[in-house]
């Protein structure tokens, strides 16, 4: 039995209301426990979600990058968003990257079978849209053919590192805004300006902004970002959530300062070799994970090993300050 974090924080979400509630939210882009074997290990993913789910998560990103999703095929993604959802039973929001495929025909379909798993939110790449050098014009084209192609459901979008970080401009961003169905986008442009002129856009309409970027964090929240969903929310979950909680609390406005800039110190020093980095800090934590990645990060150092202990002990003090219990696993 897990121990939550904050007491009343009890997601109260579900799939007919899941973008409907005015609050900020901590959405962790889910890690993907694997067995010795390099199979998922869905024992182990049920611990990952109830841990989340203690430490405050409104919602979940599974199959993103944090999730190896390039390293994993397609039925497998579909198999890993299907858990995710069944488990959740409608808690909080589910969405999952749902633009695999060599055509804009395949990646409807794939999509599709996405979105049949329940989810609350096919997620769009938006580096599948268009090749590097390909101009917005083309992103636009292939978002409206997709679009067709795929019939109604609700979308997201998310500037993924790779294949490469395709950035939405404020145009293209106010084409896919006026598609009622795109509801969800996961920002990492690592830059508050663009970010706000993305909020400015999305002001008063169906889409929520999430922030990749924990430097950035406390901004966009207090500039009216949903939330969060920084790859260090899978460390220290908690710490995320309270800063959603008070981004805008007068009375907390020195301890959130202060916080945000920890994070902000911390985000390098945790992120190699990630994720196998955050599968070593969970265990630490006490989930019983083994560190075993499909990604290109095999193994943690001695020396990573000693920069990852000093961050748990430098978070327990985070606790410590901010009046919050950490998660007993």
């Amino acid at each position: 039995m897990l121990e939550s974090a904050f007491t009343g924080s009890a997601p109260d979400l579900t799939h007919s209301n899941a973008f409907a509630k005015d609050e900020k939210k901590f959405v962790p882009v889910m890690i993907t426990p694997f067995d010795t074997s390099l199979k998922i290990d869905y024992d182990k993913l049920s611990r990952v979600i109830d841990f989340y789910l203690a430490a405050g998560a409104k919602g979940f990103f599974a199959n993103c990058l944090s999730s190896e999703m390039y390293f994993l095929n397609d039925q497998e993604r579909i198999d890993l968003t299907k858990y995710v959802v069944k488990y959740v039973n409608g808690k909080v929001p589910v969405v999952s990257t749902g633009s695999f495929g060599d055509t804009l025909e395949n990646k409807a379909l794939f999509a599709k079978k996405i979105r049949d798993t329940g989810v609350d939110g096919v997620i769009l790449i938006s580096g599948h849209f268009a090749e590097k050098t390909e101009s917005d014009n083309v992103l636009k084209e292939n978002f409206e053919k997709f679009f067709t192609l795929a019939g109604d459901m609700k979308m997201g979008t998310y500037e993924c590192p790779v294949p490469y970080k395709r950035i939405l401009t404020p145009e293209v961003f106010q084409f896919l805004v006026s598609n009622k169905n795109m509801v969800y986008h996961k920002d990492t442009t690592e830059d508050i300006q663009k970010i706000d002129e993305k909020l400015a856009v999305a002001k008063g309409t169906q889409m929520e902004l999430y922030n990749a970027h924990s430097a950035s964090a406390l901004k966009s929240l207090q500039d009216g970002a949903r939330g969060m969903s920084p790859i260090s929310g899978n460390f220290y979950p908690e710490i995320h959530t309270w800063l959603c909680k008070n981004a805008s609390n007068p009375a907390k406005a020195e301890d959130a300062s202060w916080i945000q800039a920890e994070i902000a110190r911390m985000e390098p020093l945790i992120s190699q070799p990630y994720p196998l980095s955050s599968k070593y800090f969970l265990k630490k934590r006490g989930l019983p994970l083994d560190l075993v990645c499909r990604a290109k990060s095999k193994v943690v150092t001695p020396e990573q090993q000693q920069t990852l202990d000093a961050a748990h002990a430098t978070f327990l003090g985070w606790c410590e300050r901010l009046g919050i219990k950490p998660v007993k696993v």
